[in-house]
């Protein structure tokens, strides 16, 4: 990191001391495969104990694959028994081939990598450099990311290296542009001007546990959609002034080597002009017909058993469901295409040149996801996240507070939770049978319930190692410090995870006291 060099001709702020003693203390951490093989044995010995003590939880939990409500008890299982030992050993590829984010990040890489070998984002970079204010490059990072979760993860893959090579671009250090990027990914999935994957899902789940108390009760996927869209714009300012005013003086000049070339900035040559020409007409053509083909009569990337149009393309379409390899493609074709043209692409030997060029700077994220992988999913089998979030549940339930209070609570009690269960979907299918009744009790909308789990999950995303795309995120690090681990992602996401915490809970707490719908 720069951030020591930076700062040695100026007086740290407590912020800044306090942001470099959580890095430096992270990054003393052993190697991040090292500290999640250890997290995987630290598992190991309190699952064993929890479950010698016999410790469990009852529940009404929603069964995610019927929809319906169960009253389950929830049992410590430990892994270091016949049965635990048989799962780690039976179960150690399936748990690596089937970490979510695997598959997601190298089909994404194919494209990305061909896009960025070419020269095609080099020069697509230069020429929006050109034509683009430096001041705004800030918040439209933050703003595409916070829009790119109407794709679903598609923005962690795609965005977030993006981000890096758009603020080398601009003369800025690449890790600020990783930082605001995740910080826009990570705070749209509760802030977004459109409708995406995860509302339908949620609004399920939660439309479930409300039936517990009146099953008249039925919140649709725009439930939240009017504080979706304040929140886009109070999540882009925050992480504009987070980035400008924190994070980039905190890092200082980056001293590696920038996509553009400095003097060359400006000028593009007539073949590379022809060339980005060609391939972004090419990107337009394959959009207008993929927007075609969706909104055919009965088109097959739709689903036809949903209940609305949007659902049909939102909700378990074949749109969604195969999104990572058709963004792929988009970046795919026109990057061979400006290749051809550029003459960085001659044949087909050099496009799969290319492409293992840039699986081959996956070898690190490979090792990482292997153990990341056995960490999460050992975490799963032995209950320990279920036990500690119906806990938690449980002793908000029994605090006899106000409404406003009670809101906080939960809140503070969900984003801890997150640090402990990474999936929004798994984690609400847990909490909403337990909170949703518990406020519908006091006469509180469901869908505000929903509105304050997801700006919990949202704003500790950003700093919790369970979040499935964590470790990928420490990978494109270290493309631009060698020495970044745990520790510099934490002191960078750190300020925007209690910010967005913060700013977010107030302004719901103000739209409640208000009487503002949150949604239709």
């Amino acid at each position: 990191m720069n951030s020591s060099v930076a700062q040695k001709t100026e007086k740290k702020t407590a912020l800044q001391k306090f942001l470099d003693f959580v890095e430096i203390g992270g990054n003393k951490l052993p190697h991040p495969v090292t500290l999640f093989a250890m997290l995987c044995v630290a598992v190991a010995i309190i699952s064993a104990i929890t479950a010698a003590m016999g410790i469990e939880v009852t529940t009404e939990i929603i069964n995610r694959a019927t929809n319906e409500m169960e009253v389950q008890t929830i049992k410590a299982v430990s892994l270091l028994n016949g049965d635990g030992f048989k799962y780690m050993i039976e179960n150690a590829v399936s748990n690596f081939t089937g970490f979510a984010p695997l598959g997601v990040v190298l089909v994404g890489m194919l494209g990305i990598g061909i896009a960025e070998s070419s020269g095609y984002i080099g020069t697509l970079l230069k020429k929006v450099v050109s034509i683009t204010p430096a001041k705004l490059i800030v918040p439209t990072v933050v703003f595409l990311g916070i829009m790119s979760n109407m794709a679903s993860d598609a923005g962690y893959v795609i965005l977030i290296p993006l981000g890096a090579l758009i603020f080398m671009a601009y003369g800025k250090h690449p890790l600020a542009g990783i930082a605001a990027a995740f910080a826009g990914v990570s705070g749209g999935f509760s802030a977004n001007l459109l409708i995406g994957t995860i509302d339908p899902m949620l609004a399920g789940l939660t439309n479930e546990a409300a039936h517990i108390i009146d099953p008249t009760v039925n919140i649709t996927p725009t439930a939240n959609y009017f504080f979706m869209c304040a929140s886009t714009l109070l999540i882009t300012i925050l992480g504009t002034l987070l980035t400008t005013k924190v994070i980039e003086p905190r890092l200082g000049k980056y001293e590696g080597e920038t996509i553009t070339g400095g003097s060359d900035l400006q000028n593009l040559s007539d073949k590379e002009k022809k060339a980005m020409t060609a391939a972004n007409l090419t990107f337009v053509a394959m959009v207008v017909g993929l927007v075609a083909l969706i909104l055919m009569p009965n088109s097959f990337l739709r689903n036809l058993e949903a209940d609305s149009f949007l659902n049909s393309i939102v909700d378990h379409s074949p749109f969604m469901n195969g999104l990572i390899p058709i963004v792929a493609l988009l970046f795919f074709v026109p990057s061979v295409v400006y290749g051809k043209i550029a003459g960085t692409v001659k044949n087909e030997k050099e496009v799969a040149s290319h492409m293992s060029k840039a699986m081959s700077s996956m070898g690190g994220y490979l090792c990482l996801a292997f153990v990341a992988s056995q960490f999460i999913s050992y975490f799963n089998y032995t209950n320990l996240g279920t036990i500690i979030a119906v806990t938690g549940a449980s002793i908000l339930e029994s605090a006899n507070i106000g409404t406003i209070p009670l809101l906080i609570g939960f809140i503070l009690i969900t984003a801890v939770i997150n640090l402990f269960m990474g999936s929004a979907s798994a984690k609400w299918a847990i909490m909403a049978p337990v909170f949703i009744p518990m406020f519908l009790k006091l006469n509180i909308d469901p869908a505000i319930v929903q509105t304050a789990y997801r700006i919990a999950d949202s704003s500790t995303n950003l700093i919790s190692p369970l979040m499935n795309y964590f470790a990928m995120i420490i990978v494109f690090t270290q493309v631009y410090d060698k020495k970044a681990g745990i520790g510099t992602i934490t002191s960078m996401m750190l300020p925007y995870s209690m910010t967005f915490l913060i700013a977010w809970s107030l302004m719901l707490i103000v739209w409640v006291s208000l009487g503002i719908p949150v949604g239709f």
